[in-house]
């Protein structure tokens, strides 16, 4: 007996990414919804082999269902996933509305499993922000063994985090420098994105950080350990797909760049490239549709007595987002449900 799944925001890039790995996991599901806004209502999503028609998020009942995983933005969670999660159906979500929410785990299988039993007074986990996910799965074995103090880092994220408007135009204003028959102008983001980076994810905060940057500093916190310290950089770069990091670590016991490679080697959801020659890493490019975080350009640093630095690299549609809800589900499957 599998479970009955609904994917909520299944027409979007996250959505259609949740959709491709749960039939590539092999996910033990019997019966899956998909749903979206009525604009677009009856749109056909592939699942598999299979092809199923979207159904109308305004009216679905979420009785006897077993899980739903939620791809749209906060204002459209806050509506519906109460409902679902009152329905006795089980709300992993991908907006950040619920992140911050003491009674509701943020969870990222490799790194904090064990707060899934967690998920009962709301009904509801959170999925972390995309650029947290990859880098806490990065942080969580060095801090094991040698404990955190401090993270600085800076972000080099792709356009896709913003949805495939943000996409549309990284391709559009790309063609227009090339052949200037037609301006166009930024939409999605306040400066042109292509042949260009913007240090500006979110919106600004009094203090002058971002709510990007805000997030990676409280959801490391909530995830790991809320003692380690957190400054980050949050920069939008004219690539597709795939979110870069630039890591800084500074931790409480020596940790040599030899033993935190090993470290790294062993831990689950990491796959290490680090060759000291050129090309001997990995880029964005080659990151996109993998389910892992690579981890590369591991060294020390010399600046203070307990430093490390790395550059760390992941599919933020992935392991960023859909990748993480579907490994949620199925630890909330092996773990509480025990259906399948």
């Amino acid at each position: 007996m599998g479970y009955r799944v609904v994917v909520v925001g299944a027409t979007g890039n996250v959505g259609h990414e949740m959709l491709n790995i749960l039939a590539e996991r092999q996910f033990p599901a019997d019966e899956v919804a998909v749903l979206a806004s009525r604009k677009s209502l009856g749109t056909e999503v592939t699942f598999g082999e299979k092809t199923l028609k979207t159904q109308d998020l305004d009216t679905f009942d979420f009785t006897g269902w077993d899980m739903a995983l939620f791809a749209v933005g906060s204002d459209a969670t806050k509506i519906y996933a109460p409902k679902a999660a009152k329905a006795g159906c089980v709300v992993i979500d991908n907006s950040s509305l619920y992140r911050y929410d003491p009674d509701v785990p943020l969870i990222v299988p490799e790194v904090n499993p064990e707060a899934v039993h967690g998920y009962a007074k709301k009904n509801i986990i959170a999925n972390p922000n995309c650029s947290t996910a990859q880098m806490v799965v990065a942080l969580k074995p060095l801090h094991d063994r040698a404990k955190i103090k401090r993270v600085v880092v800076s972000t080099y994220q792709s356009v896709s985090g913003s949805g495939k408007e943000a996409i549309d135009e990284l391709w559009e204003q790309t063609k227009a420098i090339y052949n200037p028959t037609k301006e166009v102008p930024p939409k999605v983001y306040p400066k042109q994105i292509a042949f260009n980076v913007i240090p500006h994810i979110d919106v600004f905060l009094d203090d002058g950080s971002t709510k990007e940057e805000w997030k990676m500093v409280a959801e490391t916190k909530k995830i790991i350990d809320k003692s380690i310290k957190v400054t980050a950089t949050c920069v939008r770069v004219p690539v597709f797909v795939g979110h870069s990091e630039s890591i800084n670590i500074e931790t409480e016991d020596f940790l040599d760049e030899d033993e935190a490679r090993d470290i790294l080697r062993e831990a689950p959801g990491i796959m290490v490239i680090d060759k000291r020659e050129d090309g001997g890493y990995v880029t964005p490019v080659e990151c996109v549709g993998d389910f892992a975080t690579f981890i590369s350009r591991i060294r020390q640093d010399s600046t203070i007595d307990n430093g490390l630095n790395f550059w760390c690299v992941s599919d933020n549609l992935r392991k960023g987002a859909a990748l993480n809800a579907v490994q949620i589900a199925e630890l909330l499957g092996r773990e509480v449900l025990k259906k399948g």
